[in-house]
């Protein structure tokens, strides 16, 4: 009789404890699956957000993809969610507010752009852009020539949310330095989003229309790429079309400077001084027999790496009969005093009818 009644309690709570488990499970499955329209948008503060990713080349990427689920990283994201709502539900109103992610929500965004940028992402990982913290901050050659300062972040930690003073010590010359937040040395400095706005307007990849020839490569205007360049002080993407293209002096001669919208965004974080001298600070605005060359003529797009750069424009023998990837250049060896970036037919011929290797 005493064990009926103890089935009789279990029983019920156990079919109720797996009710409630199928409702949760189905209503988390639904939500991760529906449209936004009938999930994220149901909140009014999403609507900016979501609007902008109507339009974008990612329009067909579920929302969860790219920014996860509540149960992905366990208590940590469920808590991040519940936060959520409840600021949601507790009535303040953010509806003029732009919700911006974190800095740790932006590099967890990056790695999901693994999922379907693998070649990309490897590429950029070969690169000098994947730098960590500890790779620029900690550098000491850097630090005891330059002091560490505020700016440092506008391209190195754009999305830091501190001073400067708060991720480095000491800000000085004087070294030797360490980085205050420990984990944050081996994080990017410059991740995917520093020049990617991912919601900005664009055409999903597709494949061309073979029947037309003029369609065969897929034309994306400067306004629909999602290429730009991420202010650290406005807190916005800016795209290629609204960055300026800067007037370059080699000293008081006006150099000609690529029209093209790579070296608007490059010039960026590889500025020149106030007084927009070629070469200054971390110009590399091309002068001499390279003027008017656009970065990504030479340089890959993720790695930066210049590899079979020469051969794009030069064949085997160049105008003056050298093969030009035997000049000593920084083409062939990062030792060399000629600058590819600032070469004149002078580098390598120090006078007519005399040739230098």
């Amino acid at each position: 009789m005493k064990k009926n009644k103890i089935i009789q309690i279990i029983v019920p709570g156990v079919i109720l404890m797996l009710l409630l488990i199928i409702v949760f499970a189905g209503g988390y499955t639904y939500w991760n699956t529906a449209t936004p329209d009938k999930t994220c948008v149901s909140c009014h503060e999403i609507n900016p957000s979501f609007h902008t990713w109507e339009s974008s080349a990612h329009r067909k990427v579920s929302c969860f993809k790219c920014h996860g689920t509540a149960l992905e990283n366990g208590l940590h994201s469920l808590k991040e969610k519940s936060m959520m709502v409840f600021t949601h539900l507790s009535g303040k109103d953010i509806r003029n507010e732009e919700i911006r992610m974190t800095e740790e929500q932006i590099l967890a965004t990056m790695d999901r752009c693994v999922t379907c940028h693998q070649t990309e992402y490897a590429e950029w990982k070969s690169g000098g852009h994947s730098a960590t913290y500890a790779d620029i901050f900690l550098d000491e050659k850097h630090n005891q020539t330059e002091e560490v300062n505020e700016d440092c972040l506008r391209c190195h930690g754009m999305f830091y949310e501190k001073t400067v003073s708060e991720l480095v010590d000491p800000i000085s010359i004087h070294g030797p330095w360490h980085l205050k937040e420990s984990g944050k040395g081996t994080q990017a400095a410059i991740p995917c989003l520093a020049c990617h706005s991912i919601h900005t307007e664009g055409q999903p990849a597709q494949a061309p229309d073979y029947s037309n020839p003029n369609n065969v490569f897929y034309d994306r205007k400067p306004e629909n790429n999602s290429v730009g360049f991420y202010s650290r002080h406005e807190k916005m993407h800016f795209s290629l079309s609204h960055l300026p293209n800067p007037v370059m002096k080699l000293n008081k001669d006006t150099v000609t400077t690529p029209q093209a919208d790579a070296y608007k965004l490059c010039v960026q974080c590889h500025a020149p001084n106030v007084t927009h001298q070629v070469g200054s600070s971390d110009d590399h605005t091309p002068v001499g027999v390279h003027e008017g060359i656009s970065c990504n003529v030479c340089h890959e797009p993720h790695s930066n790496n210049p590899r079979n750069s020469c051969n794009k424009c030069h064949p085997a023998i160049s105008n003056c009969k050298l093969d030009v990837k035997t000049m000593n250049t920084t083409y062939l060896s990062p030792d060399s005093p000629n600058d590819i970036h600032f070469i004149s037919c002078k580098s390598c011929h120090q006078e007519e009818g005399t040739k230098l290797r």
